[in-house]
């Protein structure tokens, strides 16, 4: 079936923000290879589907009012694809979308391109995706050439929401679950939303190895906190435990798109690149002259990243004292 589907994920009655990106280059897609758009919704919530419906040629919505589990979702997913067949299946490079994509794959015993930040056709219709390997040193295409459907998950904030359309069809698909579950939802509890989340900020600042420390990367969030930027990092700063995962930007984690990213003692790896080399104007602070963030700059200052930091805190709190010995420390 020349049908391109996108899974649209859900929560508490809205689409994720992925949906509308996945929508995007489904419909890239399904043009390439003169086909149609479907989306896969599993919720009772009828106006996702109307919503849905203003992107997609048809919405097939899987009619079930369990809790989400990976377990009943994956199941339901594999069979509705058995049954129609779609070319190609999209998820978000999200939590859920990396743990469901994976079981759906193996269950239909095909392949999974996971974290792309690009997507293109063959000629044949076969679906390529490039991403750095061997620490950025090899880009690397990928393709499942062998299994249908083709998959992939793709990284959220790598591609451009797509137009709405004409109005499709909605498609009621029930489903039973089934009684024995291995995991039995009990309650569910919704955690506290970000105050500055990094998808869709206007204004990103983040901290990697040169940062030097975890005091010195709460200066950093001190002055993000000034400028009303969210606060991001490199993979080394993660690692570090400076910083929760969900701060990660990069090939697997966010990519964001910032009117001004400013990146602390951040060298340029390949993998962090990709998560912000859209932003409009990059401003680079390293010790490093030599550093590779330097040739994506739009401004960059070589120089210790604490006393960049106190300084642009001087200049944004004038009215705060600013106690160079104590704030932050020296690397």
């Amino acid at each position: 079936m020349k049908e391109v589907w996108v899974y649209a994920e859900s929560e508490g009655g809205r689409l994720h923000p992925v949906v509308s990106e996945l929508l995007g280059e489904g419909r890239r897609l399904a043009e390439r290879i003169g086909g149609s758009l479907g989306a896969v919704l599993a919720s009772s919530h009828a106006s996702l589907a109307e919503e849905l419906a203003l992107w997609a040629d048809r919405v097939y919505v899987i009619q079930d009012q369990s809790p989400y589990t990976d377990e009943w979702q994956g199941q339901a997913l594999a069979r509705l694809i058995e049954a129609y067949q779609p070319g190609i299946v999209l998820f978000g490079g999200t939590r859920r979308g990396k743990s469901l994509a994976p079981r759906v794959a193996a269950r239909l015993r095909t392949g999974l391109i996971a974290d792309c930040t690009s997507l293109r056709l063959d000629d044949g219709g076969l679906l390529l995706a490039e991403l750095p390997t061997f620490g950025g040193r090899l880009l690397t295409t990928i393709a499942c050439p062998g299994h249908r459907p083709q998959m992939a998950t793709l990284a959220p904030g790598a591609f451009a929401p797509g137009p709405k359309g004409s109005g499709g069809e909605i498609i009621n698909c029930p489903w039973a679950a089934p009684e024995v579950r291995a995991v039995e939802v009990v309650a569910q509890e919704p955690l506290p939303e970000e105050d500055r989340p990094l998808m869709g900020a206007e204004i990103v600042i983040a901290g990697g190895r040169g940062i030097g420390s975890r005091a010195n990367f709460a200066l950093l969030e001190e002055v993000a906190s000034l400028l009303g930027a969210a606060v991001g990092a490199s993979r080394a700063a993660v690692d570090a435990g400076w910083v929760e995962p969900e701060g990660l930007i990069g090939q697997t984690g966010v990519i964001v798109r910032p009117r001004l990213y400013i990146a602390c003692g951040i060298s340029g790896a390949t993998q962090h690149v990709v998560g912000m080399q859209r932003s409009e104007v990059i401003v680079a602070v390293n010790k490093d002259p030599k550093a590779p963030i330097f040739d994506l700059a739009t401004y960059g200052v070589v120089g210790d990243c604490r006393q960049f930091l106190l300084e642009l805190k001087r200049h944004l709190a004038p009215s705060r004292p600013v106690d160079e010995e104590n704030e932050g420390e020296n690397d």
